[in-house]
């Protein structure tokens, strides 16, 4: 007899087949001769329907096939007549394998709020909802693994501590074992971190990009794809304290082959979804309509998520510098009018969200890259260009959420790199190492970074960051 999933009976039927299934009760209905089971095992977001007469099984089982169950079920496929299936499951044995309390279980067959299923994230997989995210999630990843496998890169494993901060943002976590309670000084009074495990003052990695360059300056194509850490105060829909990065690093490419990488990954990613996770999308799809409907006009987004899926891998992502996003926001009608909620001036100006979409939504109709960032508001180790003021950086602009990539050439030039983390108070005798591959065998190299929850964010329509990710963790926030 054949144990199979529900995915695979639903798409490859075989009408009298004798099958065994495990999976979890949605919902029973029906009447006092017959019921109609709704079972789930995960694999679909499908349910399949367990037809049960009554006359052949015992009442005590009957009232343990609750909301949230589980349970084994033997029986044949037969096809159905109902409206909302084509085939269904003849029972002929059914298995307790779990049993769930209806007055205690909270899933009950309802509408339930984003924000409750947060407090009940260990459950909230079971929902339509959060099923179809976690299988978009798992699809997206292995997208990205078999992407990079395929163009010749090689995955390393970053460190998650490390004694370097790669972004000069200072939020990150501490990692120590000292005894907080006898917490050894030294001279100055202040913390002997020299006593610490490790030596020296660690923290949660920020970004794997600096080490993932020790790799590509080896071995040409490498990629990272792990978890990062920021210890900002932020409780945003677009903040979380720890989430996934991707990035890849790439020698002898400049910022054009950065440019071409990034929009053909993304691209390959989102299509492998659209692909692979259509009845998952299609439920997602209808239900931001849903949500939307309560929406004021001017609130909502003005695409379906199909459409803006749609919207990035048909189009052709347009390339323009910062100079001249500067100069089309400032001339803008929203600028002009004060629309903007942050009113663009002039160069050195730093982009929001509200003038990304205006570039991409409005202005162009397409994905938009903008390049050559000012020097001033990007990080050291991006490649200056020869009028001294601009860096060769890029950002990749999506609808609805504005920057989804940031990237650069990275500068390889030791006299270049050293004068502008003086520049920018990095200090060198942290980042010796870094700077030694300048030193022996340098050369041009680019890469980005990519906020994994960001992509799923877009891919699946959720419009909270904790939403898109299993266990979220956030400011007084470490449940589960």
């Amino acid at each position: 007899m054949n144990k199979l999933r529900i995915i695979d009976i639903i798409t490859n039927p075989k009408i009298n087949e004798v099958i065994n299934i495990n999976g979890w009760v949605r919902t029973r209905r029906g009447s006092k001769d017959i019921s109609f089971v709704a079972l789930n095992d995960g694999s679909t977001i499908k349910n399949l329907q367990i037809v049960v007469e009554l006359s052949k099984f015992k009442e005590d089982l009957i009232k343990k096939i609750t909301t949230g169950s589980c349970i084994n079920v033997e029986g044949v496929i037969v096809s159905s007549s109902g409206s909302e299936q084509t085939l269904e499951i003849n029972a002929k044995k059914i298995n307790i394998l779990g049993s769930a309390d209806s007055s205690e279980y909270p899933l009950q067959p309802k509408k339930h709020s984003l924000e409750f299923l947060r407090e009940k994230a260990h459950l909230r997989f079971r929902t339509n909802t959060f099923s179809a995210i976690f299988r978009i999630r798992h699809g997206l990843t292995f997208a990205i693994h078999n992407y990079f496998n395929n163009n010749g890169y090689l995955n390393i494993h970053t460190p998650i501590i490390t004694g370097a901060d790669a972004e000069g943002a200072g939020e990150m976590f501490r990692v120590s074992n000292l005894d907080l309670n006898n917490l050894p000084k030294n001279e100055k009074n202040n913390i002997d971190f020299s006593k610490d495990f490790f030596g020296k003052q660690t923290n949660l990695t920020v970004s794997g990009q600096l080490e993932a360059e020790l790799g590509a300056l080896a071995l040409g194509k490498v990629y990272t794809f792990g978890p990062t850490f920021r210890a900002e105060n932020s409780n945003t829909s677009r903040h979380l304290s720890e989430f996934w990065m991707i990035e890849p690093e790439t020698a002898f490419a400049d910022l054009n082959d950065n440019m071409d990488l990034a929009e053909d990954f993304l691209k390959y990613c989102i299509t492998y979804c659209m692909e692979k996770y259509k009845d998952d999308l299609n439920f997602l799809n209808h239900r931001l309509e849903e949500e939307e409907k309560n929406l004021k006009k001017e609130e909502r987004s003005g695409m379906s998520l199909l459409e803006r899926l749609n919207f990035i891998v048909k189009n052709t992502f347009e390339r323009i510098t910062y100079t001249k996003a500067i100069e089309i926001l400032k001339n803008s009608k929203p600028n002009k009018k004060k629309r903007f909620k942050f009113i663009i001036n002039g160069f050195g100006d730093d982009l929001q969200s509200e003038h990304e979409r205006y570039l991409v939504e409005k202005k162009f109709g397409k994905p938009v890259i903008i390049t050559d960032y000012p020097k001033g508001i990007k990080s050291f180790y991006m490649k200056m260009n020869e009028d001294n003021l601009t860096v060769r950086a890029m950002d990749i602009l999506f609808p609805l959420i504005g920057e989804m990539v940031g990237g650069s050439q990275r500068e390889e030039n030791l006299e270049k790199l050293s004068a502008r983390m003086s520049e920018m108070g990095v200090d060198q005798k942290e980042l010796w190492w870094y700077m030694e591959t300048r030193k022996f065998g340098t050369c041009k190299h680019s890469g980005f970074g990519l906020g994994f929850e960001r992509l799923m964010m877009f891919i699946t329509g959720m419009k909270n960051i904790r939403d898109v990710i299993p266990f979220p963790r956030t400011p007084q926030n470490a449940e589960f």
